[in-house]
């Protein structure tokens, strides 16, 4: 999802601009938040009442696509609802990480009608604190365009439905194809053969791993492949709930595991933003990167784009490569927005193969949720990441989404950060925090 955590606590400034008629589309959606935060925005009220025709009814809308890619995506929906319904719609662009490490503080204060959002337990949290309006009514509209798995993460703690899925894409390791060809590389399917793979690209004088981990959320998505890869994917379930506990073997070997790569990860990670590993991916200055296939709105040059392939996270111990992190981005309305029809119905276009094509018009880097969506233009690529979605047993919504937020942006990463560093963590301190931060709930 999508990116994370800025650093900085100075109130961000944000932009409200009412939306104009281009084409454009799409939002990532990773990322941790946290509890404690400025206000972050002061949005305005949309118009209440039914919209369709030239009723010309408002809402407005917040939106963390401040990427240039997402953003033109979600922009190319707004457009194609505006000419649809003859609604306004006013959107509130905020940076991602902005948005994400404030998003309490906002729903709290005086936030959009509807807004860009995550399923699963980043939704279901926000809707068991009664910041969110359920929106039962849309999905009996939109509710046959869906999978059982996507309602199951679009349902809130009280059973009611709250969120509108837009699009999810997995997490895998990209690469060049052209210059593992020329290298003589080939796809590793086990741990090992990962290792020795690295260890060849690193004798051939490439950084063998991009990695990128300034914003503090990427490393999560490395943490839970090893993870679930030695322990399984209900542990990960289980542990990001904090019904098993930190302090014990079966974490720790998930550190002792990954302290293999990081003599062949970027030294230069804790430095470097997700969109600055991608561009060293691109010019080959690394063999492959670990990330979403969101990776992939960084490669404007359709040559390079063609040239980029995608294997799963290697086996190591149980459930082979069953599991897959492909966390599903969308939309969600606030308290305030639930007495706003347009802003019902924007969600409900949302939920709609025509609204999800006009997304991947313009961002082709996720893969759209509603059934019927137009998959006759997916390169290869998205048909891969397809497929490994639609393959996998088990689908996660990577960490910052699964566990309490503040476990996430307040513990998991400062954590990470500092074993990245030095290739050492505390468990017994990981297990002391989580116990205090859930014990609050």
């Amino acid at each position: 999802m999508d990116t994370h955590r800025s650093g900085s606590s100075s109130e961000p400034s944000f932009t409200r601009t009412a939306l104009d008629r281009r084409t454009l589309l799409k939002t990532l959606g990773i990322g941790a938040v946290g509890l404690a935060g400025i206000p972050m925005l002061s949005a305005c009220t949309g118009g209440a009442g039914p919209s369709g025709g030239s009723s010309g009814k408002s809402l407005t809308f917040g939106s963390s696509a401040s990427d240039d890619v997402p953003k033109r995506a979600y922009q190319a929906v707004v457009d194609a609802f505006q000419k649809k319904s003859g609604d306004t719609v006013t959107t509130n662009v905020v940076p991602h990480n902005d948005f994400q490490n404030k998003i309490n503080s906002y729903l709290q204060g005086s936030p959009d009608d509807a807004f860009t959002w995550f399923a699963g337990y980043r939704m279901q949290y926000y809707a068991g604190k009664g910041l969110l309006a359920p929106i039962d009514d849309v999905w009996q509209q939109i509710g046959s365009n869906y999978s059982d798995a996507l309602k199951k993460a679009s349902t809130g703690p009280d059973g009611k439905m709250y969120f509108v899925p837009n699009y999810n894409y997995p997490w895998g390791f990209f690469y060049r194809k052209s210059f593992w060809a020329e290298k003589g590389y080939t796809v590793p399917t086990t741990f090992d053969d990962l290792k020795t793979l690295a260890a060849k690209m690193k004798k051939d004088g490439i950084i063998p791993i991009g990695y990128a981990d300034k914003d503090g959320w990427p490393a999560m998505g490395t943490f839970d492949y090893i993870n679930m890869r030695l322990n399984g994917y209900q542990f990960h379930v289980d542990l990001c709930a904090h019904k098993e506990s930190w302090n014990q073997p079966k974490v720790q070997a998930v550190f002792d595991t990954w302290k293999a790569l990081l003599p062949y990860q970027d030294p230069a990670a804790l430095g470097q933003t997700w969109q600055d590993a991608a561009q060293l991916l691109g010019q080959k200055k690394t063999g492959m990167y670990l990330l979403g296939s969101f990776v992939t709105q960084q490669f404007t040059d359709a040559a390079v784009l063609a040239d980029i392939d995608f294997f799963p996270f290697p086996s190591i111990a149980v459930e082979g490569q069953d599991s897959i992190e492909a966390p599903i981005d969308g939309l969600l309305l606030s308290k305030k927005g639930g007495q706003n029809q347009a802003a019902k119905d924007f969600l409900q276009f949302m939920g709609t193969p025509e609204a999800q094509n006009a997304y991947y018009a313009v961002d082709t880097s996720n893969i759209a949720t509603a059934k019927g969506a137009d998959t006759s233009k997916f390169s290869p690529l998205n048909k891969k990441c397809a497929d490994a979605i639609a393959n996998a047993k088990n689908i996660s919504q990577f960490f910052d989404r699964d566990a309490l937020p503040a476990m996430a942006n307040n513990v998991m990463i400062p954590a990470l950060q500092s074993f990245i560093k030095d290739g050492t963590v505390d468990i017994k301190n990981l297990e002391s925090q989580a116990a205090t931060l859930y014990a609050a709930q």
